[in-house]
């Protein structure tokens, strides 16, 4: 299994934050949402920062600059999250690349850090967590960077829009939902919020592990 332990500069890998959604089912920008008293763009880069050797965010305008962190624009508008995919992996320094969701309070370092042990010991392009009821999560994957980055342009150039439709241009090492379960036992990575509902679910399971942990 990973090591969690592992700390910033000991990976080779590259943290991209998406954040050019336009929250329309939520009515209210999503990565600037208070999520336990803090916007939750903020407590996503507390989670991955602490094992990135590169982080930044792809938006496309000035709402973020406070953090004081390199933001780049979609390099190809319009794309929805497979732009801003293609976008990270242009960007990216690493040869691998870990893509993020700024609404997915409960981001798995354990996951992540299981994906890129994998691609490091294989000649996977892709390895992605597969959910028992059969779905990719690709945020929650690890990328090869030059490989993914020509076939997704490939897709692009021929009118594709989804999230995974160039998967079948590289090799693909599926993480299955049994181990994905024993690194997140409580189920809850991938949980994202994309309404009043899911927020207030997902801040009442944070308060519920903030009150198991207080002393």
């Amino acid at each position: 299994m990973a090591n969690v332990e592992i700390q910033k500069n000991q990976t080779e890998l590259s943290f991209v934050i998406l954040a050019g959604g336009k929250s329309r089912r939520m009515g209210v920008d999503k990565c600037l949402l208070s999520f336990l008293g803090k916007p939750l763009i903020e407590r996503i880069i507390d989670i991955v920062d602490p094992i990135s050797n590169e982080l930044f965010i792809v938006a496309n305008d000035a709402k973020l600059n406070y953090l004081n962190l390199r933001i780049v624009n979609d390099n190809i508008a319009g794309l929805g999250a497979l732009g801003g995919l293609y976008t990270a992996l242009l960007e990216a320094k690493n040869e691998f690349v870990s893509v993020v969701g700024c609404d997915l309070p409960f981001i798995s370092k354990d996951i992540i850090l299981e994906a890129y042990r994998i691609i490091q010991s294989t000649q996977a392009d892709v390895v992605i967590p597969k959910t028992s009821q059969g779905y990719f999560e690709p945020l929650h994957a690890i990328y090869r960077r030059d490989t993914c980055k020509e076939a997704i342009l490939t897709v692009i150039s021929k009118g594709e829009r989804r999230l995974i439709s160039w998967f079948s241009a590289v090799k693909v090492v599926e993480m299955d939902n049994v181990l994905c379960e024993s690194l997140d036992p409580e189920g809850i990575a991938f949980l994202n919020i994309n309404t009043q509902a899911d927020y207030n679910f997902a801040e009442e399971i944070a308060n519920k592990k903030l009150n198991k942990t207080a002393p």
